[in-house]
């Protein structure tokens, strides 16, 4: 049985879609109900901060794949990401079912140059540093035998049946509004976005594949673009003119005086006035994976999510 931890997202949402399509049996695990009407999909109700009720509910499972989201703030990151992670461990142990762990760069901090699977741990924000200690956990309990781990990284990612991705947020839904887009940072650098549909057909290949355990693997996303590049694709899919503003970081901590989520990305700053260069060569090597290229993943969201409005 195929168990989502932190069901509800947009991760676990289209990883959820890949299950049902192979006939897998699913069930998902969160704290706000998840609605299903696919016989092979069931929901329970339980915090993953709750090792006794997470053990009930995920009873039975072989791979479990962990898509939780916490709240954007590092106060609940540093209470809540080590208690989750040793109760998924514990899980893990007793049940004998491998995980699967969706992750993001934190760790990395400000890389000049491509990020592999590889790169060196390096935080320079306090959320990077929580996301450190934990992959350090887990893969020192995948080293020492204790279970099967492998940890999947992906980029900002776009493509989210939610608004909170800032690139549908701030530019693909501003273009399909007729409203003026807006970017994070220096336009000039080069970003790399993963695309929610390619990281959960990849997740689901991990979960398919054994052998795929015990390491860490970056979900499969386009070759960095300019953000200048993203938003030129983009008006020319919603056949509008590419009028953009940008928000600096002065901007983002005024907003962020009464938005605590907008609070949480200041840290994160660096991220957008620098280049991020994610590389996910390794993963597409191994499974011969043809990664969707930008404009095609924009077109396709221009006819689904984010339509373009008359």
């Amino acid at each position: 049985m195929h168990t989502i931890l932190g069901a509800g997202g947009p991760i676990a949402n289209a990883l959820t879609k890949e299950l049902i399509a192979d006939n897998q049996t699913v069930r998902l695990i969160s704290r706000k109900q998840v609605s299903t009407n696919n016989r092979n999909v069931s929901w329970i109700k339980a915090d993953l901060l709750n090792q006794e009720a997470l053990f009930k509910a995920a009873e039975g499972s072989t791979i479990i794949y962990l898509c939780a989201g916490l709240v954007y703030d590092v106060k609940i990151w540093q209470e809540q990401w080590p208690v989750i992670i040793q109760n998924v461990i514990n899980l893990c142990k007793i049940a004998g079912a491998r995980l699967i762990f969706f992750d993001n760069v934190y760790m990395y901090g400000q890389v000049n140059g491509p990020m592999t699977e590889q790169t060196p741990y390096h935080p320079i924000s306090l959320k990077g540093k929580v996301r450190a200690k934990i992959a350090d956990q887990l893969m020192s309990e995948s080293i020492a035998g204790n279970i099967n781990v492998t940890i999947a990284r992906a980029a900002d990612f776009y493509g989210a049946d939610s608004m909170n991705s800032f690139f549908d947020m701030m530019v693909l839904d501003k273009f399909a509004n007729k409203k003026g887009a807006q970017w994070i940072g220096n336009p000039d650098k080069l970003h790399s976005f993963t695309y929610v549909e390619d990281a959960a057909k990849a997740m689901f290949l991990l979960g398919q594949n054994p052998d795929s355990g015990n390491q860490i693997w970056h979900l499969p996303t386009a070759p960095p673009l300019k953000g200048k590049d993203f938003l030129e694709i983009s008006a020319q899919i919603y056949e509008t003119k590419p009028k953009y503003t940008t928000i600096n970081k002065l901007m983002l901590r005024l907003v962020g005086l009464f938005k605590k989520v907008v609070a949480g990305t200041v840290e994160m700053y660096y991220q957008y006035e620098n280049d991020y260069h994610f590389d996910s060569t390794k993963f597409e090597k191994a499974f011969n994976f043809k990664t969707t290229n930008y404009y095609d993943g924009i077109l396709k969201l221009s006819k689904t999510m984010y339509k373009k409005q008359d």
